[in-house]
C-alpha cells in the first residue's frame, strides 16, 4: 500500500514547458490514493489546461486569488495550507523558486506556500545555463535550508535542443522520491511487529467450541496502524468477520495451541510483540470425534488449561518488546500490574469492562497503559485512535 494513500497533496504547477509532465504527476498521486488539489501560477497556464488537470484530479483547479471579483468570493490560501499534508511544486521554475527564496507572494501559489505548515517539496525545471547559473543554485540551497525538500533536476534533452541538468524529474521518479522520503521518516521503520488479535475456539465436538466475544478489533487497528507507521506486521487472528488491513501479513488460526505455534515462528524475529488477542483459558480435556448428543440431563465437559501465550514468549523474550493486554473487571490495575510482572512484559493494556464503550465488539476504547513505573490513562476513543495512542507511546517511551 502506497504511503501516499489517503494523504491531501498541494501541487503548485509553474511556468515552465515541463508543465505538461503535471498531468502525469497528478495522475500518479491519484493512483497511489492521495487527494489531489491543484494550483496554477498564470504563466503555466499557457503550457497545460485547466480542464486536464481538473480533470485528472477531480477537484476544480485553483489559480487566482479572487475567485469572482464581482462577489467579492476569494480563495482562502490559509486554509488550503493547512489543509494540506505535503505540498509538491513540480515543475518549479527558476521564477518561482526565486520568489520562494525572496517571500514574495504575488499569485496564489506563493500566498500558499507562504502559509503551508506542511513538507514542501520543489522539482526545479528550466534549461541547463538558468539552472547552474550562481543566483538560480543559492536560490535552491536558501529553500533547502529553511527545511523545503528538493527534488533534483534530471540530465538529459532539453527543450532549447540542448543536452544537460534541468529537466524536471520524470512523474514516476517523483512518487519514488515522496515514498521514499515519507517511509524514512516513519518511526517504526523496518521494524518487524506481531500482533496477535480476535478469539480462540476450543472444539467440543465437531459443532460446538468454547470461545468468547473477542471481535479482533483493537488487535487489527494495532496491526494497521503499525503498518502505517513503517513496520513489517505480521497479524496472527483467531476467527473474525474483519477485512485483512492492506500491507499485513496475516495468519488465520483457531485455536490456542495452533495461536502459540504460529506466534513461536514469528516472535523471535520480532522487534514488538503485541498480544491483544483474547485467548481462551480453558479447553476441554477431550474433543468427541462426533456430535455430543443431548439425550442427558446433565452433561459434564472436563477442561484443561491452555497454554499462556503471553507467559510462554514474555520468559523467552530477547531483544523483543513484549506488549500484553488485561481485561479485569475488579481491582483492575492491581490485577493488571501482577499480570505485568508475572507475564514478564514491558508494557500491559488495561481494559475494564466497567468502562462504557470499552467492551467486546465496541469500535471504541478506553485503556489504561501500565509499565512497571508508570500509569498512563487514555481517554475514551475509536479503536483506531487507541492504536494510535498504544503505538505513540511505545515510541515515545521504549524506542
Amino acid at each position: 500500500m502506497s504511503l501516499l494513500k489517503g494523504k491531501k497533496v498541494l501541487l503548485g504547477v509553474t511556468g515552465s514547458i515541463a508543465a505538461y509532465k503535471s498531468a502525469f504527476v497528478v495522475r500518479e498521486l491519484v493512483k497511489a490514493g492521495a487527494d489531489v488539489q491543484v494550483i496554477c501560477t498564470p504563466s503555466a497556464l499557457q503550457f497545460v489546461t485547466t480542464l486536464t488537470l481538473g480533470t485528472l484530479s477531480k477537484h476544480p483547479v485553483l489559480d487566482a486569488l479572487v475567485k469572482d471579483k464581482d462577489s467579492g468570493v476569494w480563495t482562502n490560501h490559509v486554509e488550503l495550507g493547512l489543509w494540506a499534508d505535503l505540498f509538491l511544486i513540480a515543475p518549479a521554475s527558476a521564477n518561482t523558486i526565486a520568489k520562494m527564496a525572496h517571500g514574495e507572494a504575488d499569485n496564489l501559489l506563493l500566498t500558499t506556500y507562504l502559509s503551508a505548515r506542511c513538507l514542501v517539496y520543489f522539482a526545479p525545471a528550466m534549461d541547463h545555463d538558468m539552472h547552474e547559473h550562481p543566483a538560480n543554485q543559492l536560490n535552491i540551497e536558501t529553500l533547502i535550508n529553511r527545511g523545503n525538500i528538493h527534488i533534483p533536476s534530471e540530465s538529459g534533452e532539453l527543450a532549447s535542443g540542448l543536452e544537460g541538468k534541468g529537466r524536471m524529474a520524470e512523474p514516476e521518479h517523483i512518487i519514488d522520491f515522496l515514498e521514499s522520503h515519507l517511509a524514512a521518516a516513519l518511526p517504526l521503520r523496518e521494524m518487524k511487529v506481531m500482533v496477535t488479535a480476535g478469539p480462540t475456539y476450543e472444539p467440543i465436538d465437531p459443532v460446538r467450541f468454547i470461545g468468547n466475544h473477542s471481535s479482533g478489533k483493537m488487535g487489527f487497528a494495532l496491526a494497521e496502524r503499525a503498518f502505517a507507521l513503517g513496520a513489517h506486521v505480521t497479524l496472527i487472528t483467531g476467527p473474525t468477520h474483519l477485512k485483512a488491513p492492506a500491507g499485513v501479513n496475516v495468519v488465520h488460526v483457531n485455536t490456542a495451541a495452533e495461536m502459540l505455534s504460529a506466534a513461536e515462528r514469528v516472535f523471535h524475529e520480532s522487534n514488538i510483540a503485541i498480544f491483544s488477542a483474547a485467548v481462551a483459558d480453558y479447553r476441554p480435556a477431550k474433543v468427541a470425534t462426533q456430535k455430543l448428543k443431548k439425550e442427558e440431563q446433565v452433561s459434564v465437559v472436563a477442561l484443561e488449561k491452555t497454554v499462556d501465550i503471553l507467559h510462554t514468549l514474555g520468559h523467552a523474550k530477547d531483544k523483543q518488546l513484549v506488549v500484553g493486554f488485561a481485561l479485569e473487571t475488579e481491582h483492575e490495575e492491581e490485577n493488571a500490574r501482577k499480570k505485568l510482572e508475572r507475564k514478564n512484559a514491558d508494557l500491559m493494556v488495561l481494559n475494564s469492562l466497567r468502562d462504557a464503550g470499552a467492551g467486546f465488539g465496541d469500535d471504541t476504547n478506553k485503556v489504561t497503559l501500565l509499565t512497571r513505573n508508570k500509569t498512563v490513562p487514555l481517554k475514551l476513543m475509536s479503536k483506531a485512535e487507541t492504536a494510535a495512542g498504544v503505538l505513540d507511546f511505545i515510541i515515545d517511551e521504549f524506542l
